[in-house]
């Protein structure tokens, strides 16, 4: 495992509840079974290349529901802050490969509940046989339909949150992406950002809780190949009729709604953390800002004049469980931006 880094953009942030952090922080530089990662269902889809140093994954859905995972050590639900961050790359991906699941279906990475997760009632086609789980989906384009959709989820005990579905919305293959999902428990909701070589994708729809949701309960980090299984394969029929010179010609159309997919990529870095390295904004001024931090992170304030560039204008600063002041030590005599910056040593 390798030092983490992470900018916060102080704009973004809400006033959250100071609690004892946990983070997950891989580089995949080691084998990273070591570090406490393990497999459940097929093992082949889950490669680690030491040379290239990264995670080679393989998502194919005509194999049982396996997971290259890492247990949190704590469990969270509706009322925790936390983050979950990725860089991934897709090398091939074709959905519709199997003749009675010819939609498509999701690559996935995120949080889920192992031990839900692991049961053989966990069917993830069907729509409400998923419960515990908060992962970013991707659904590929196929033949019958053009529009790629990703989208971030939650599901509790019997409801799915109110899913910010982005489309079209294509992601390319050989092209390296990074992931950030941020769950704030303030206003229940989901952002996710997406970027590529420090390029916006996107935006992508946030995911938010409602009334009645429920909640969920996760405990473990995971990239998560989903089996086919368990899907509607029936054949519903749509009736169309034309009326052309007095004829009337009738048009018959069947639709199987269910998916599968194959694809192959790599994950080259995960990151989690509880709660947010920056819990509250409590004051800014010219020059300074003042927030509430937390142990395990040391942070340093950047500024910038353009948002082309940053540079670092204190001394990096441990955090301690509560109040800290960042402030430029050079000021300049124009107009400045700032964001605290919060590394894991």
């Amino acid at each position: 495992m390798k030092k983490m880094s992470i900018v916060l953009a102080i704009a973004s942030l809400s006033v959250l509840p100071l609690l004892r952090a946990t983070t997950i922080n891989e580089n995949f530089t080691n084998n990273p079974s070591q570090d406490g990662w393990q497999i459940f269902g097929d093992t082949n889809l889950f490669q680690w290349d030491s040379t290239n140093q990264v995670l080679d994954v393989t998502w194919d859905s005509t194999q049982p529901n396996s997971y290259f995972y890492h247990p949190l050590g704590t469990t969270l639900t509706s009322t925790n802050d936390f983050m979950l961050s990725f860089d991934f790359q897709l090398n091939d991906l074709a959905s519709g490969t199997q003749p009675e699941f010819p939609q498509t279906f999701q690559i996935a990475i995120g949080l889920l509940n192992f031990a839900e997760a692991t049961g053989d009632d966990f069917i993830i086609g069907t729509g409400y046989n998923a419960p515990d789980i908060v992962e970013f989906d991707y659904f590929p384009a196929f033949d019958n339909y053009s529009s790629s959709v990703t989208t971030p989820i939650i599901s509790s005990e019997n409801n799915f949150a109110n899913v910010g579905f982005t489309f079209p919305f294509t992601l390319a293959t050989g092209a390296q992406y990074y992931a950030v999902m941020t769950y704030t428990a303030a206003n229940q909701t989901l952002h996710t950002t997406l970027t590529s070589n420090n390029v916006p994708v996107g935006p992508i729809q946030d995911t938010t809780l409602y009334d009645g949701f429920g909640d969920f309960s996760v405990d473990t980090i995971s990239i998560n190949s989903y089996s086919q299984a368990g899907q509607d394969t029936n054949t519903y029929y749509s009736y169309y009729t034309n009326t052309i010179d007095g004829v009337d010609y009738v048009t018959t159309n069947g639709i199987i709604y269910a998916g599968s997919i194959l694809a192959h990529g790599t994950v080259s870095k995960m990151f989690f953390a509880n709660p947010l390295p920056v819990t509250q904004i409590l004051n800014a001024a010219p020059g300074s800002i003042q927030f509430s931090s937390t142990t395990n992170w040391i942070y340093a304030l950047e500024r910038t004049t353009n948002f082309q560039s940053w540079s670092t204008v204190s001394l990096p600063t441990p955090g301690v469980d509560g109040p800290m002041t960042l402030a430029d030590t050079n000021p300049p005599s124009d107009k400045a931006f700032y964001r605290v910056r919060a590394d894991l040593p």
